[in-house]
């Protein structure tokens, strides 16, 4: 007997390409991600400025923190491309250093919210009722403050410091986590296969953890790689205002405060750390854009 194949589908290019059943919905992400440029120039963006953070050690020439009056205040130059600050500290090496400490606040930060915000937001939409009631109504109180006030406010109480930026971070970020992913466990709880699970006898955690938190898990990758963006911009605030990153801490916040005071004399103290801040922000908006885009049913073909 003859077998039956599955039709192939020639594009206009004359090149051939399966057909749309046959493709995981991860490969359909993949494929609408990959045509975005915007979002491919996000992404390799994200991946220089980690692999920077990961061998800093390897590329600054010199050390971050070692003071040199000699060579205060330098313009960039072939010995210190980015120039020197104010004690003579190389400034390439001190924007290097400056992406470890950025990354791990954003991704620390982002991962505190993402825990207890989608935990806080599971429970409230799954169970709903009191429980929903009692949880929203405290995110609303949480949500009544703006974020960067909130944030400074807890860094105030818990007092200066990185580790406690990475939890004001964390925390002022969970309403946003709760509420999405509330919306999205109550988009998917009333679909035919949780209400098999249930028919079948399984409990309520098993239906969390292997059926609603899966099926609604993509919005919150988005949101995600879009706060990660928003907690290095707030930490980078928050030092700029001394309550983050203390001397001789190579942070981009701080190196753009202390900057302020030689503005005219020596932009470059201050510039350089900005014009990081502003691409390290840009990359994770442009890869989190890309993200929404290509996980968007909408937008698929």
């Amino acid at each position: 007997m003859s077998q039956i194949q599955a039709p192939i589908i020639e594009t206009d290019d004359n090149s051939i390409s399966l057909p749309p059943s046959s493709r995981s919905p991860f490969k359909v992400m993949l494929m609408q991600f990959k045509k975005n440029k915007r979002a491919m120039v996000g992404l390799w963006m994200v991946i220089i400025f980690v692999l920077v953070a990961i061998f800093a050690p390897f590329i600054a020439p010199y050390d971050p923190i070692k003071q040199n009056m000699d060579i205060m205040l330098q313009p960039p130059s072939a010995d210190h491309l980015f120039g020197t600050d104010e004690f003579g500290r190389d400034m390439f090496s001190r924007v290097i250093y400056g992406a470890q400490i950025s990354l791990m606040v954003g991704i620390v930060g982002v991962l505190i919210s993402l825990v207890i915000g989608v935990a806080l937001g599971t429970i409230s939409g799954y169970f709903g009722g009191k429980i929903d009631a009692l949880i929203m109504r405290i995110i609303d109180i949480f949500m009544a403050f703006p974020s960067f006030l909130l944030a400074l406010a807890i860094v105030s109480v818990l007092g200066p410091g990185m580790g406690n930026v990475m939890i004001a971070i964390g925390l002022f970020s969970v309403p946003t986590f709760a509420r999405l992913s509330r919306s999205s466990v109550l988009s998917v709880k009333g679909k035919e296969y949780i209400e098999a699970a249930k028919s079948m006898g399984a409990t309520n955690t098993l239906i969390i953890f292997k059926h609603v938190i899966p099926n609604s898990i993509a919005p919150i990758i988005v949101l995600s790689t879009l706060r990660i963006a928003t907690a290095i911009l707030t930490a980078a605030g928050l030092s700029f205002l001394g309550m983050g990153a203390q001397p001789p801490t190579p942070e981009w916040g701080a190196m753009l405060s202390t900057g302020r005071e030689y503005l005219r004399s020596a932009p470059h103290v201050s510039t350089i750390p900005g014009l990081a801040i502003m691409f390290m922000v840009l990359s994770f908006n442009m890869l989190g854009d890309g993200l929404r885009d290509a996980l968007d049913p909408r937008g698929k073909r």
